[in-house]
């Protein structure tokens, strides 16, 4: 990726942030960024210089109505929403936003029969249940989500994750089976109400994160700061959230690795993925 290719993903992203952090406030939803982009707001002002995409969170409530409304209100819309359901896998665990207008697609999407485009995640956050006991069947089933919703073997998480995960999708090879079982460790792992639970916790972002326990007051409400030309929402308690998920922010990481982290298979950012798919078929 040449540094122009990366200036011009960081424009397409900054104004897709734009364009969900202004659905989210017309219709009251609460949303933060999250990530490397929740970094650059609060050590750059803006983006990593290095990094190529943004994240948010959302609270489950808000993650669930948000992507009903955009269905409904922006199916014309420049950025289409894609989820993963009973008809698309996505390999993805939550849904993300595209700019229909560019193709851009990820080595592990090669197969994925929708839009790809330059892409902005949105992550739900879950209640973390205080029971031990609850919070260890609820880790359980966010595996088991993890593993039939995306239905890709993860990696870098050990030989032992990565055995077990060949197993359970090769004992599960039926596609419409597999829906059925992600939807119902979805259910299991999400029936903890924030207002019963002593925190959050992300269980959407692998299983290194799905561990990390947040005080519910980090994420009770969002703060404004400035993000390029622009504002973002960042949690009230971004500091201990972001100790808590990348320990010292603040310092730069080694020079080998403020390089972009998400390549791309294909990329042509002036061409739309409808002509794309044309043209190569």
């Amino acid at each position: 990726m040449t540094d122009a290719e990366l200036k011009k993903i960081q424009k397409i992203s900054l104004n897709m942030a734009k364009d969900f952090y202004g659905f989210c406030e017309e219709h009251g939803l609460l949303c933060y960024l999250c990530g490397g982009g929740c970094i650059g707001a609060v050590r750059n002002g803006g983006m990593i210089p290095w990094d190529d995409d943004l994240d948010f969170f959302m609270p489950r409530p808000d993650y669930e109505k948000a992507w009903r409304l955009w269905k409904k209100e922006k199916k014309h819309s420049r950025y289409v929403l894609e989820k993963p359901g009973r008809k698309l896998v996505t390999h993805d665990l939550f849904f993300k936003i595209r700019d229909r207008s560019t193709t851009y697609i990820r080595d592990y999407e090669l197969d994925v029969a929708a839009v790809r485009g330059v892409a902005l995640d949105v992550l739900p956050l879950d209640g973390y249940p205080g029971n031990r006991v609850s919070r260890m069947w609820q880790c359980i089933w966010a595996y088991v989500y993890s593993l039939y919703c995306a239905q890709l073997v993860p990696v870098n998480h050990g030989w032992l994750i990565q055995l077990a995960s060949k197993v359970l999708l090769a004992a599960v090879p039926d596609r419409r089976l597999r829906y059925r079982i992600w939807c119902f460790a979805e259910k299991q792992m999400t029936k903890y109400a924030k207002e019963k639970c002593i925190g959050y916790t992300e269980l959407c972002s692998g299983p290194r994160y799905m561990k990390n326990y947040y005080p519910r007051d980090i994420f009770e409400k969002a703060v404004i700061v400035p993000f390029e030309d622009t504002v973002m929402p960042v949690p009230q308690g971004y500091d201990r959230y972001l100790r808590t998920a990348f320990g010292d922010y603040m310092k730069l990481p080694p020079k080998e690795k403020c390089v972009p982290q998400h390549g791309a298979a294909v990329m042509d950012l002036d061409k739309s993925y409808d002509e794309w798919v044309k043209e190569h078929g």
